[in-house]
C-alpha cells in the first residue's frame, strides 16, 4: 500500500485525450495510482462549486484536490500528479521551471479552448 496522501483529480471525462492520459497515468503510477480518485467534472459540478471552483474553470483546466482540501489547477495540478510517478519526476521538475511553466500554461490554455470549441462545448 502506498503511503502517499490521497488526491482527487477533476478532469474532463468527455475528452478522449483526457481519458487516454488518465489511463496512461494509472499504468505508469502503479501503486501510487491507488491513492488517486478520478472525478469527471461533468458529473461533479455541484461538488466543485461547493469548493469554490467555477464549473467553467474546471472544464477549462485540470484541478487536483489534495488531502487537506487545497486545490491546484492547470500546470500546477499536472506537476503534483507527475511528482508521484518516478518516470515523470524529472518532467515535473522541468515543467515547473520559471521560463517553461508560463509558456506551457499559455499553450495548454489555448489547446483546451480550441478542443472545447471544436467539440461545441466551449463555455
Amino acid at each position: 500500500m502506498s503511503d502517499l496522501p490521497p488526491l482527487k483529480v477533476y478532469y474532463d471525462g468527455a475528452c478522449p485525450i483526457c481519458q487516454r492520459d488518465r489511463a496512461r497515468y494509472e499504468r505508469w503510477a502503479g501503486e501510487a495510482g491507488d491513492q488517486v480518485a478520478w472525478c469527471d467534472v461533468n458529473e461533479h459540478q455541484q461538488t466543485l462549486g461547493e469548493k469554490g471552483v467555477d464549473p467553467e474553470a474546471a472544464l477549462l483546466s485540470l484541478h487536483v484536490e489534495e488531502e487537506g482540501g487545497s486545490i491546484q489547477e492547470g500546470i500546477d495540478a499536472y506537476i503534483l500528479l507527475m511528482r508521484r510517478v518516478p518516470r515523470l519526476k524529472p518532467l515535473a521538475w522541468l515543467v515547473g521551471l520559471p521560463g517553461i511553466k508560463p509558456a506551457l500554461r499559455w499553450y495548454y490554455d489555448r489547446w483546451v479552448r480550441r478542443r472545447l470549441a471544436r467539440e461545441g462545448r466551449l463555455p
